[in-house]
């Protein structure tokens, strides 16, 4: 609704009004996008397409599903795996009152939900291992930085159902893959051992000791994670706990015979496949869950937040969220950081194959059937106003970065010969009408 302005205006000495009435338009205040929320735009969004291609593409030649879950659930999904002293579920996640006054949440992550659907659809998927994956929308109530949104996405995949290293080393070989394919450079595969529930807390007890004389130096929630988790203070991003930490002791000092057996395997296999990786001592994960096999690709081109993508053996969860004892191993990138890296990558550009310039009415009329059946072969094709000229519709075809136009008006329909610019060489050839299509698909979209 747009505003009335009426305006009384005297006409005569004798007080005569003339009524003028005026519309405009009011400057609205703009409603923008929540912060730490962000629109992808053409230009943009294209690129994520190209990488979720990519993904479906990779991840499927490993033998990964697709899994799709909703971004709302049950709170106690989030408590029950992340852990109730998270920073997540204490200070990050959405959380608020269904109809039935019960809580839930947007999703954090996106692991658990997996889980939950492993186990409530167990009856309808194939043999142990399940092999998942899945890209998607995740949200966490934190300060919005660089590569770091309050709704941001992932790509994750998860083997539920074996307990063999062999799977370690299988996701392992999937996750560099990926990068390797999408053309990611200067990347860091950094491996742990975080143990299991029978050398974990002897491990715990050790880092207690150490931390306990250095209690009055490290930051206030690292005074708590003392009590409630001490690994998660070797995870602090504080330069005073980072120093503290150096000398802590390593989790791979305290495995058990198991555990050392396993991450030996995961190295062994790992130097096999000549996929090189870096033993990083205090290399822990932020949530309760994980055990054993515990990673990270990093790099140097993000900042102080390096991590592009993380994961590891998660063992206990699923028995964890209710479920019979179950081995599991996953990993998720974030896609935000993702394209932080890729920001000029011609193999992923997405521009336009054919631009249809028809002159008049009349050509439009004839070419708009061309262009529906190229776009029915998938063939990715636009056409231009049949009332704008020809200089007008070259120029959107140069915006559109469209490799070829085909041009077309009264006089080239009438000589059944259309013309195709090369819109890189400059150069002009004549197609046959009566031939067009097959021409264009032998020559433009072979």
């Amino acid at each position: 609704m747009h505003p009335l302005f009426i305006c009384l205006i005297p006409l005569t000495s004798k007080g005569g009004l003339s009524i003028v009435f005026n519309f405009a338009w009011v400057n609205m205040s703009k409603i923008k996008a929540l912060k730490g929320f962000k629109d992808l735009i053409p230009g943009e969004s294209e690129h994520w397409e190209v990488v979720a291609d990519m993904v479906r593409d990779t991840f499927k030649a490993f033998g990964f599903s697709p899994i799709r879950t909703p971004i709302l659930e049950r709170t106690t999904l989030f408590t029950r795996s992340i852990g109730e002293t998270t920073d997540i579920v204490e200070k990050e996640m959405y959380t608020f009152d269904d109809w039935d006054k019960k809580p839930v949440t947007l999703r954090p992550e996106g692991t658990a939900s997996v889980v939950r659907a492993f186990l409530e659809h167990r009856h309808l998927m194939p043999l142990l291992p399940v092999k998942l994956y899945y890209q998607g929308p995740m949200f966490r109530h934190e300060r919005p930085q660089a590569g770091r949104l309050r709704q941001f996405h992932q790509v994750g995949a998860e083997i539920l159902g074996d307990i063999d290293p062999k799977q370690d080393i299988e996701l392992l070989s999937l996750l560099t893959h990926f990068f390797d394919r999408i053309g990611l450079q200067d990347l860091t595969l950094e491996i742990n051992s975080l143990g299991c529930t029978v050398c974990r807390p002897p491990y715990r007890k050790a880092l207690q000791q150490y931390f306990k004389t250095s209690l009055e130096n490290l930051c206030k929630d690292c005074n708590r994670r003392f009590h409630h988790n001490p690994l998660r203070i070797l995870d602090c991003k504080k330069e005073t706990c980072k120093t503290i930490t150096k000398n802590a002791p390593s989790s791979s000092a305290h495995l058990c015979e198991a555990c050392e057996l396993h991450f030996k395997s995961v190295r062994q296999g790992l130097d096999d496949l000549k996929i090189p990786y870096q033993h990083t001592k205090h290399l822990v994960r932020g949530l309760d869950y994980y055990t054993k096999t515990a990673f990270e690709m990093t790099t140097q081109n993000l900042g102080a937040q390096n991590a592009v993508a993380a994961g590891g053996r998660y063992d206990g969860l699923v028995e964890a969220l209710g479920g019979p004892s179950t081995p599991a191993i996953g990993f998720a990138l974030g896609m935000e950081r993702l394209m932080q890296l890729l920001p000029e990558q011609p193999h992923l550009a997405s521009n336009l194959k054919l631009f249809i310039a028809p002159l008049g009415e009349n050509a439009y009329q004839k070419l708009f059937p061309i262009l529906y059946a190229l776009r029915k072969k998938n063939c990715r094709s636009e056409i231009g106003h049949p009332g704008a000229a020809l200089k007008k519709q070259m120029k959107t075809a140069d915006r559109l970065q469209a490799e070829y136009v085909l041009i077309a008006g009264d006089q080239e329909l009438s000589a059944q010969k259309l013309v195709l610019r090369n819109m890189s060489t400059k150069k002009q050839t004549e197609i046959g009408f009566s031939n067009l299509l097959d021409t264009l698909f032998s020559e433009i979209f072979k």
